[in-house]
Formats: C-alpha cells, structure tokens, sequence
C-alpha cells in the first residue's frame, strides 16, 4: 500500500464530510516582512507596532489576507491538490485578530458538490473555518473549486447547490469589527486624509499604479502559504494542460489588488469579510495587474462608534490600466482583461 497522498478527487468528496486540515502553522514577524516585500503592502495598522497600539490593537496584527492565505493554503493538499481551478468564494468573515506567534489551523465541511456536463470533473464547495491555538475562530468562508475525476466513467452523485448569501450586511460583520479610539488616528502617517466620511457609492477609484507578476514572486507567495496545488508549481504536468503553463494562485492576485488599493483607500485599516469573488480569468507570469474600486455602500457600525464600513467592489486587470474602469463588453461578458472581480468589507475612521 502506499503511503503517499495523490490528493482527493471529486468522487473522494461527500455532503457533510468533515477534513482536519493537517500542519498547524504558527506565524512570526517572518511571515509578515516577506508578505510585505512580496506585495509591498502600506497600511499603518498592519506595519507599525506603535501605530496599530494608539488605535488599541495590542500590536500590529497580521494583514488580513496572509491569515486568509494560511487558512486556505491547509485546505489545499485535501481540498484542491487535484483542481482544475478555484472558482469563487462567499460569506467570509474576518472573527479575530491575528498577531505573530498566534498559531492557525483549518477545519473545513463539504456542503456541496455538483459534477460538471462534461463528466470529467465536478464542482465541490466546502466551508472552512481557521482557529488559533485557543481554537478560537478567527476566519470563516465558502469557497467552491472544480476538481477533477479520479474515472470519468464513475456515477455522478445526486447534485447539492448550496444556498450562499449575495452579501454580508453591516451587521453581520459583528465582534469582527474592532474597538478603535479614531480620535488617535493619525493621517500624517497613514497616508491620506480620506476617511470614511469621504467616500460615497457610486465612487470609482483608479488606483493607478501596476505590478508585474514575476514566475519566482508567486511561487514563493504559495510556498509561504504551503498551497500545494500542481497547476501553480508542477510545469512538467501543466504542460499538457489548456493553458500549456502553470497558473498565478488566484489569491496572489487579490493581495496584489488589495495592496494597489492603498493609493485611493489607504485608510481602509481591516478587511471585514468578503461577501463574494471571482477569479474571471487566468493570470501568468509576466503579466502586469492594475486595479480599480467602486464603492457599493457605506455603513454606521452599531456600537462601534469610531468606525464605519465601506463595502467595496475592487477588479483587477492585466496589462490593462484602469483609467476608464474596465469591467463588462458587449453587456455582460468580462472584458478580457479583467482577472479578478472582489466584492468586500473594508473599515475606515470616522471622523466625527
């Protein structure tokens, strides 16, 4: 028998399983400097020790999406190792800071899956949730993947779509939503005077500035997150694919985007929970992203009185600027630049 793992295949997966993601993963101030000189992220909160405590963090805490990616990247060698791609996500919440030494580990349960026309794969959605070493909750989310067939000729089980809410509201962001003293916020240092009070649906924001996605940058940014899927290392099976190259793990283009996202929201302090995304299109090596955002709604926060909630709709493109937005063609079909399309909760200072 052997005794290596060829990963789950969509016939593996079953409505109700429970996966206890294996190799807890405790974050240090490592993991945060190289997050930071992969993607060049600015937000005080998340790079000041000092700035973070004024506001009444303990301590700077990790950005929101590295503990996203440590979470998600437990789920990889059960969930996806033998994915064709990860479609999209929905109901996540951020429940908890996380601060270097705090050690992650990931629960998921299958609550859909769905074989494709075709025969040849299937589309499992699982929920997952991220503890600390209390086993406290810090990060709960849906996400849904294609995965293929271990036989193609093997029965399709009985469809189970599950019922996803469109969005989070305000409210639901709950305990998620930090105490801060705004009064404390410095805008000298975090980089623009625009609070919450600024910005209005409708909004659109050009974030102006690109990255170029560099072959040795994502495989580094997955390796940090333990991703394990072959479509983001393995040139010698993804040769032969559809795309006759390995892909950029989708969520290394949503930390591009949020980190492009400063210039415009440089004050959005804690991403709160994402309400649904899509990975349009694939992104490769050499490939430039670009950004830009709309603001979809605004929100008071109840008893939470020095912050208020943007939710946020950010699209990246690839060797596209944004200056005129770029989104749909021809009414509803994506412009082919567009790779990502992210609706979510960010937090910004009052300033009454």
């Amino acid at each position: 028998m052997s005794k290596t793992n060829s990963g789950n295949f969509f016939e593996d997966f079953a409505i109700g399983q429970i996966i206890a993601h294996a190799t807890p993963r405790t974050a240090t101030t490592g993991d945060v400097a190289l997050y930071t000189a992969l993607y060049g992220s600015r937000f005080a909160v998340q790079s000041s020790d000092s700035f973070a405590q004024s506001i009444g963090y303990d301590r700077a805490p990790l950005d929101d999406l590295l503990v996203f990616h440590i979470v998600f990247g437990k789920t990889t060698p059960d969930i996806s190792l033998n994915a064709v791609a990860n479609l999209g996500y929905a109901d996540c919440r951020m429940l908890s800071a996380v601060y270097p030494n705090d050690t992650l580990n990931t629960v998921s349960e299958v609550i859909g899956v769905k074989e494709t026309s075709k025969g040849d794969a299937g589309i499992v959605y699982v929920r997952s949730r991220g503890l600390n070493q209390h086993g406290a909750p810090v990060l709960d989310y849906v996400r849904w993947v294609l995965v293929r067939k271990r036989d193609p000729a093997s029965p399709a089980p009985e469809p189970v779509v599950p019922t996803l809410p469109a969005a989070l509201s305000a409210d639901q962001l709950g305990d998620a939503v930090p105490f801060i003293e705004a009064t404390a916020w410095n805008s000298d240092l975090s980089g623009s005077t625009d609070l919450w009070d600024d910005y209005a649906p409708g909004e659109h924001i050009d974030h102006v500035d690109g990255m170029t996605i560099e072959e040795a940058e994502h495989q580094l940014a997955t390796r940090l997150y333990q991703n394990t899927a072959k479509v983001h290392f393995n040139q010698h099976t993804e040769k032969d694919s559809r795309f006759g190259r390995r892909l950029v793990y989708g969520g290394h283009i949503i930390s591009i985007a949020r980190a492009l996202s400063f210039n415009g929201l440089a004050n959005a302090f804690h991403v709160a929970g994402i309400n649904g995304g899509r990975h349009v299109a694939p992104a490769f090596a050499g490939d430039t992203v670009y950004a830009w955002s709309e603001v979809l709604e605004k929100h008071d926060i109840t008893g939470r009185e020095g912050a208020g909630a943007l939710r946020v709709r950010t699209v990246a493109t690839k060797d596209r600027p944004c200056h005129d937005f770029p989104l749909f063609s021809e009414g509803t079909t994506y412009d082919p630049s567009v790779v990502l399309d992210l609706d979510y909760w960010v937090l910004m200072p009052r300033r009454d």
